[in-house]
């Protein structure tokens, strides 16, 4: 255990939705409910460009600090002195613009997955961050589980052999036999203004589980890029509903398999009888990750020839505030980094998310999905009205 006072992060929330609202209730949460001691937490300022009024309900909302600075723009938010990072919490069609403008302004960045919209972006930031010597990290909170960290120690230690396939899946029941949604055509999950689709909402998590087993456990001196072979289908609006990825590393004889789609459920009626939502194939057996690929409800470590051992996996309540979602891992992580003086994260290192990027990227274009320009430059403009709002 840590000796001393912890040391604690100023954050800065960009945007008020609800992915801000989770990730700060975590934020807020007892450091000492999940056994942490030596990093902590607090929320310095809060940006909406629906005005500071937006903000301070947002505050309110959270019960955060009373002290906390209200802003009705990015810039400002950007430019205070009392923030040591900022968590952009935008969709993900702003976050190229929305990253860059907190990293020119220099600030540390925690930015939502999926990163950008295209590689491009995303190389551009890591770019930026590279230039103005800062910390910057895509929030894949699902890394920082400790059962994901003890999920790759196992496959480290060949627990389950040479592992040669992973299959992964994140999708959701919400067609209709008609072949329409369930939720209207101007839902963000599949509005292209917003860079909608199966795949960069939910499919980023189940690459997440391929790329953390199959690509981030490589050693060093042997990286490999996969290959890439997609199929698509679209919605209406022209937003991917059903994806599925191949992704092969032939140096390393493994193939991962990354499923998302809006029409069938990984789990549809919510009690885990569908069977995994990841396969981890050895050749000595193989780990199931049960429940939804964002956050396992428990694992199996599988023995070939018989053996199975179970465990929970279980998320830490701040009993004071009745709160606990598994966001404060990911928030721990960047803590330490700032402690540490480190300005990308072992467990998420910056060319790991551009290359993540670049598969989904391959995969949007060969289903020939396309987003506007404005979300997909990969230019900044500061005035950008991602940026700034719209008149």
């Amino acid at each position: 255990m840590a000796t001393g006072a912890p040391y604690t992060v100023k954050w800065g929330i960009m945007a008020t939705g609800w992915i801000a609202e989770v990730f700060s209730r975590d934020l807020l949460t007892n450091p000492a409910t999940r056994s942490v001691h030596d990093v902590a937490h607090t929320i310095t300022a809060v940006a909406s460009l629906q005005g500071p009024s937006r903000a301070a309900d947002f505050l309110k909302k959270i019960d955060g600090p009373a002290d906390a600075a209200t802003y009705g723009t990015y810039a400002e938010l950007v430019a205070d002195p009392n923030v040591d990072i900022i968590y952009v919490a935008t969709p993900h069609s702003h976050h190229f613009q929305n990253a860059m403008l907190a990293l020119e302004g220099g600030k540390n960045v925690l930015c939502e997955k999926a990163l950008t919209v295209t590689e491009a972006q995303a190389r551009k930031l890591v770019e930026k961050a590279r230039e103005k010597d800062l910390f910057f990290m895509e929030a894949v909170w699902t890394r920082y589980f400790p059962w994901s960290i003890r999920i790759r120690e196992l496959v480290k230690e060949g627990a389950i052999g040479k592992v040669h396939r992973v299959i992964a899946d994140l999708s959701i029941a919400e067609a209709n036999d008609d072949g329409s949604l369930t939720f209207p055509e101007t839902n963000r999950m599949i509005n292209t203004q917003l860079a909608g689709g199966a795949l960069l909402d939910l499919g980023i998590y189940s690459l997440t589980w391929v790329f953390q087993i199959l690509y981030h456990l490589q050693p060093p001196a042997e990286k490999e890029a996969p290959q890439v072979l997609a199929a698509v289908t679209k919605h209406t609006t022209g937003a991917d509903d059903l994806t599925s990825i191949i992704t092969h590393f032939p140096k390393h004889k493994s193939t991962g398999i990354a499923l998302t789609s809006l029409r069938v459920g990984t789990d549809p009626d919510g009690s885990n009888s569908g069977g995994p939502s990841i396969r981890i194939q050895g050749t000595k057996g193989e780990i199931a990750v049960i429940g939804p690929a964002y956050r396992p409800e428990k694992y199996q470590v599988i023995k070939k020839g018989g053996g199975v051992e179970t465990f929970e996996c279980v998320v830490p309540k701040d009993e004071a505030r009745g709160w606990g979602h598994g966001m404060f891992w990911e928030a721990d992580e960047c803590a330490r980094c700032l402690r540490d003086g480190k300005k990308q994260s072992d467990s998420m290192p910056w060319e790991e998310s551009v290359v993540i990027m670049g598969v989904m990227e391959k995969a949007l274009k060969a289903g020939e999905v396309e987003y506007p320009e404005l979300i997909t430059t990969d230019v900044f403009d500061p005035q950008s009205p991602l940026n700034v709002g719209k008149a």
